[in-house]
């Protein structure tokens, strides 16, 4: 990481010490986690007070971190050389009484200055709440509308304070958020276009799940020096 942002995470860490905690990166980006109690304020800080400046929020995306870390997912089928390996399991939406674990769902927000030509990450875990819930930041940054419904949509997190907060991607009576590591890669339901009814009618899938192992071919002429041209 060169010296501006090795100054800029200086200065964020002595004006939010206790606040932000940083967070490694192996891209040499620069990145502070904080408790959503606090996302508001620290948002409004680093837009208004000199030397940070970070004027526009760049995007906002949901994140589930629902077996990280994990090489295999948990499947019906699945094999070590599986490819494709889908989630099989059947939960469309969580029961209510369930709690999640604190660092499942998480936002992280991309900022710019422009003013300084910089930019910054920040990552907010929406605790154990169900459904997930985090402050809505479209106070602060007018372009986090759209970015919040997006992720309200995909993986079902709720942003308190949003002014319209509705699906923006997925179709009307959707059930369910596709983004999120347990719901069924081959969805719910499927749409068709039925002739005799002259409309699209929704109907269960009738795709059936299948593990798919790669064919993989090594010893053909491209391997062998004698036939290379």
């Amino acid at each position: 990481m060169n010296d501006r942002y090795e100054s800029l995470a200086a200065r964020i860490e002595a004006r939010f010490a206790g606040v932000l905690r940083r967070i490694a990166s192996n891209c040499d980006e620069l990145g502070f986690e904080l408790d959503k109690s606090q996302l508001l304020d620290v948002c409004r800080a680093l837009r208004d007070e000199s030397g940070f400046e970070f004027e526009m929020l760049m995007d906002l995306c949901g994140v589930d971190y629902l077996d990280y870390g994990n090489r295999e997912w948990e499947t019906v089928e699945a094999t070590e050389t599986g490819f494709s390996r889908g989630v099989t399991r059947e939960v469309i939406l969580a029961d209510s009484d369930e709690r999640f674990d604190p660092e499942r769902f998480a936002v992280v927000y991309h900022l710019l200055s422009l003013s300084n030509n910089l930019r910054l990450r920040l990552r907010v875990f929406s605790g154990s709440d169900n459904p997930p819930v985090v402050p809505s930041v479209v106070d602060v940054w007018n372009s986090a509308n759209w970015y919040e419904r997006e992720a309200f949509d995909l993986f079902g997190i709720l942003f308190d304070g949003h002014p319209d907060l509705r699906r923006i991607l997925t179709d009307y009576g959707f059930i369910g958020h596709p983004f999120r590591k347990d719901f069924p890669l081959i969805g719910n339901v499927e749409v068709r276009y039925d002739a005799e009814q002259g409309r699209v009618v929704y109907q269960p899938v009738t795709i059936e799940p299948r593990t798919l192992v790669p064919k993989v071919i090594t010893d053909d002429n491209r391997y062998e020096p004698d036939l290379k041209d």
